[in-house]
């Protein structure tokens, strides 16, 4: 009995106000874009120190590396493509959408400022990373609805990733390529610099694909694009996700405000970024924390018009109400 009262004493102390076992290690994981950038301060400051003893983040590089990490247990929250994660709900895996984070965050970037719409492209090879994921599916769920043809009217050369596509733009090897900040961003900065400046003078700008998206189905001109994602037992762990959550909302703040910090920051985590670049796409990217299930409505009609296109791309169907938290 005296034996085990230094064992219980542990795990007494190992327990906070709400009675909540700190874990040893937390994982979290995103990709190179906007949406993961939040979690790097998070990390930086210590905000979840109180549920985690250890936190790291773990970058996945392509869509399937999503999904092995998701399906292996290879991360606790994750930044998700939101059809992503609906197909990987309805598949049976154990992952539910915590938010909607990204409402805006893909261009074409282009050496002719004539070309403004998706329309003006008809004919014009451009480079596309993600065959069959985001954001080759908004490109031709806009275009179809436009009454143009994705594989006939345009020439798409599929990249592995968008820093690919950002290079083959900046050596001259493409004209066009379709892009997600800070990619764009940080092919803009580059660029401009000596001896880039020589090789790739020129790369404009086109408007924003959500303005596109909005006129084009005439709702507001928001695509919810990528979110954050709890994965397998986590699930159940409310409280853990409540910290998460209140984090994230504070983090994301934080990011929008100070994008000079949060661009350095972004640097330390994921060598590939550039700084300068990261600092000048915050103003680009549509940024906005909303809980998945006040994000139901846009999600869903997001999805339905991906369901009658393309019905694979989430699953053959919509994902139930659980799905949302």
């Amino acid at each position: 009995m005296y034996k085990l009262i230094p064992i219980l004493l542990v795990f007494i102390l190992s327990l906070n106000a709400n009675g909540f076992k700190k874990l040893d290690t937390l994982t979290l994981s995103g990709p190179m874009a906007s949406v993961s950038h939040p979690l790097l301060n998070m990390i930086e400051t210590g905000a979840l120190k109180d549920v985690a003893k250890d936190i790291k983040f773990r970058l996945w590089k392509s869509p399937d590396e999503l999904r092995a990490f998701t399906l292996r247990g290879g991360a606790d929250f994750i930044a998700v493509p939101t059809n992503v994660a609906a197909n990987l709900h309805n598949k049976g895996v154990d992952i539910k959408l915590l938010n909607v984070s990204v409402w805006g965050i893909l261009g074409i970037l282009t050496r002719d400022k004539s070309k403004k719409t998706l329309k003006d492209f008809v004919g014009c090879e451009i480079a596309m990373p993600f065959r069959a994921d985001m954001p080759d599916i908004i490109f031709e769920e806009i275009v179809k609805a436009q009454g143009l043809n994705p594989k006939r009217d345009f020439k798409l050369r599929y990249l592995n990733s968008p820093i690919d596509a950002m290079q083959m733009l900046i050596m001259r090897r493409v004209d066009h390529a379709f892009l997600a900040e800070p990619a764009t961003s940080i092919a803009l900065r580059k660029t401009g610099s000596f001896p880039l400046k020589l090789v790739a003078p020129d790369l404009y700008r086109t408007n924003m694909i959500k303005d596109e998206w909005g006129e084009t189905f005439k709702v507001e001109a928001k695509i919810p694009v990528a979110g954050m994602a709890v994965v397998g037992d986590n699930i159940k762990n409310k409280y853990l996700i409540k910290r998460f959550n209140e984090e994230y909302q504070k983090s994301m703040i934080w990011y929008k405000n100070n994008p000079k910090e949060a661009g350095e920051l972004a640097v330390k985590y994921i060598k590939m970024l550039d700084a300068k670049g990261v600092e000048d796409s915050i103003k680009y990217v549509k940024l906005d924390v909303v809980n998945a299930k006040n994000s139901q409505k846009d999600l869903e009609f997001f999805m339905n018009i991906l369901k009658k296109n393309n019905p694979k791309s989430i699953g053959g169907k919509l994902p139930h109400d659980e799905f949302y938290y």
